[in-house]
């Protein structure tokens, strides 16, 4: 079962070099909005598994939605359906004042110390060219996919392997977020990270791994199981 990462908005490969796991191939974020997993999960005769960060995790619910068949589990960090605020239904996400700061310190800070990355881990950001920063600052403030999941694995049915990470005090991705995700996959393995940071990825890798290895070996006995 080959694993496929999604890298977060403005994030580079750097990201991921403090875990461990095994990984087939890391997905920027303008390869996501260039329909670069939809090309690799058809490719793939078997089921493959999707670890999805921010962006990525909006990604990793999206692919999942589109190929249910062929995704065998998914490790979700700091992920949402719906990045932005919705008052209609008491979503609880950014306001587009907020994400417009986020380009800003962006540009102006190419990424240092940027979502609360800790200090003394690899640089995650790339500050990219102002195009492809504008289609991923697009996606995020028009993408809702909250209807597509409760179509797609409505109660009872039957979902992948789920494990879900969360800070406790993310400013970017609100906990309430991953508490949606839980009811959506209710067998879910979900772990809250302590404190505040947007980068999983470095601030919490250890739990990343650990995540990555027991969702993998829970869906590669389901998979087994089938056949």
């Amino acid at each position: 079962m080959k694993t496929f990462v999604l890298n977060g908005w403005a994030a580079n490969e750097h990201a991921w070099d403090l875990c461990a796991f095994e990984r087939d191939r890391v997905f920027s974020y303008v390869e996501q909005l260039d329909g670069a997993p939809e090309g690799a999960i058809s490719a793939e005769h078997d089921p493959v598994m999707l670890v999805g960060w921010s962006m990525g995790g909006s990604g990793a619910l999206r692919l999942a939605c589109q190929f249910p068949e062929k995704i065998a589990a998914l490790v979700l960090l700091a992920a949402t359906p719906r990045m932005m605020a919705d008052p209609e239904s008491d979503w609880k996400g950014m306001t587009p004042r907020r994400l417009e700061a986020l380009r800003y310190g962006l540009k102006f800070t190419r990424g240092a110390g940027f979502f609360g990355t800790p200090e003394g881990v690899p640089e995650i950001y790339d500050a990219d060219d102002d195009a492809n920063l504008e289609r991923g600052l697009k996606y995020l403030l028009e993408t809702d996919l909250r209807t597509k999941l409760e179509r797609t694995f409505p109660a009872g049915c039957r979902a992948p392997d789920v494990a879900i990470l969360q800070s406790e005090r993310d400013g970017i991705v609100h906990p309430s977020n991953a508490v949606y995700l839980a009811r959506i996959f209710p067998d879910a393995k979900k772990e809250t990270v302590p404190g505040g940071e947007h980068a999983i990825p470095v601030s919490a890798h250890e739990l990343v791994d650990r995540a990555v290895c027991e969702t993998a070996a829970l869906a590669r006995g389901r998979v087994t199981s089938r056949q």
